[in-house]
């Protein structure tokens, strides 16, 4: 799965500075003082604490509700580990505070309509780091890391055209209904979790043949050993950000993701600079919008797209011009050729000058890409 943070050698490790500034321990005077010493504004002391300071856990830590046992020294040692190497990579956790921003609300909302815990709006974080385009060595894919065969199970399109794991909220919401599912097979989150990084035959597997329910008992692959400490790890830092010295604020989160919906139907492939240009927005936003597209055109039929919040007015009037100029363009510019005995796809492509694949696409041959003498293809 992809890791959203990388390990650091223990040699590595060392304590972090901490910036001696005037606090509200000075007296008001000595304060005043301070300040009209200084031309500028009143300095606040920032306390980034050491890693000692980070691992001294204390009273009682949950996940999902279903209690960590941080005082078993194996436990605790595993949850140091994660605790240190994440607060250790200062840069890593500021981007997890400041995408969270942008997308939480929207995790939060379908948590709470799915009646999950909230906790897991950290799964993406230590999933993909809150990035759409993230893909693990073993294909996992988006937010949520799915691969393609679960993603598919749950009801995501995954394609030549569209990649629904990389859309966030169609990704949410499968992956709530697999973790609901996985939930009911486990009877507990920990081991719903585990499921979700392993396997959920893998997990079976291994809790039958050691006989234990209790994921700290149980022997599993270290990555999945480490994934719900990492998530404990995760919890703890964001909940609490100012304790481990990450003083954000609000103009330094990003926005909150806002949008507005378009919806077309076409009765063949649009160009999406076309659609970009009728929103009066660039090709890049587009795609940064709809991360699930893959590719320079939208398919024909019936979709649904975001675009930045208030950028779908006029769209259809626009889009109606444009798409009616591109369909007289497509149509006094398109060539055929007729299928002759021997030929072969790519030796029409090359006589035509043309790539295999934009051959292809232009006539969506059939799986096998059989073609008979006699055959229309369209080459332009």
């Amino acid at each position: 799965m992809f890791v959203a943070y990388s390990a650091l050698a223990a040699e590595e490790m060392f304590e972090l500075p901490t910036t001696e500034l005037p606090t509200s321990e000075f007296s008001t005077s000595e304060l005043h003082k301070s300040e009209l010493a200084t031309s500028g504004p009143p300095i606040v002391r920032t306390h980034i604490p050491t890693l000692v300071e980070v691992v001294r856990f204390s009273g009682d830590i949950r996940l999902c509700g279903e209690k960590i046992p941080f005082t078993d020294p194996e436990v605790r040692e595993r949850l140091e580990k994660e605790m240190m190497l994440a607060v250790w990579n200062r840069p890593q956790v500021m981007l997890w505070l400041k995408r969270a921003h942008r997308w939480f609300p929207h995790i939060e909302s379908v948590l709470k309509q799915e009646k999950l815990p909230l906790d897991l709006k950290y799964l993406p974080i230590v999933e993909s780091a809150l990035l759409s385009y993230g893909e693990s060595p073993k294909g996992a894919v988006g937010y949520w890391q799915f691969i393609k065969s679960t993603g598919q199970r749950y009801g995501l399109r995954i394609d030549s055209n569209v990649d629904e794991r990389r859309n966030m909220f169609r990704a949410t919401q499968a992956a709530c209904r697999y973790l609901k599912d996985l939930y009911s097979q486990f009877g507990s989150y920990l081991l719903a979790m585990s499921a979700y990084n392993m396997g959920e035959y893998g997990l079976s597997k291994s809790m039958e043949r050691q006989d234990t329910r209790d994921f700290f008992s149980l022997y599993l692959p270290l990555e999945t050993q480490r994934y719900i400490l990492k998530m404990v790890a995760v919890k703890l830092i964001m909940s609490n950000p100012e304790a481990y010295g990450f003083l954000l604020e609000p103009q330094d989160l990003y926005p909150v993701f806002t949008f507005s919906e378009i919806k077309l139907s076409t009765e063949s492939v649009v160009p999406l600079s076309i659609i970009a240009k009728a929103c009066e927005l660039p090709f890049k936003t587009i795609k940064d919008y709809n991360p699930q597209l893959r590719g320079y055109d939208l398919e024909k039929g019936t979709t649904t797209l975001l675009v930045p919040e208030g950028k779908h007015k006029d769209f259809q009037k626009k889009f109606a011009s444009l798409y009616k100029t591109l369909a007289k363009k497509q149509l006094s510019s398109t060539k055929y050729h007729v299928v002759k005995s021997g030929e072969s796809l790519s030796a029409i492509a090359r006589k035509y000058d043309i790539s295999l694949y934009t051959l292809q696409k232009l006539n969506k041959p059939s799986k096998r890409h059989i073609i008979h003498p006699g055959d229309k293809l369209r080459v332009q």
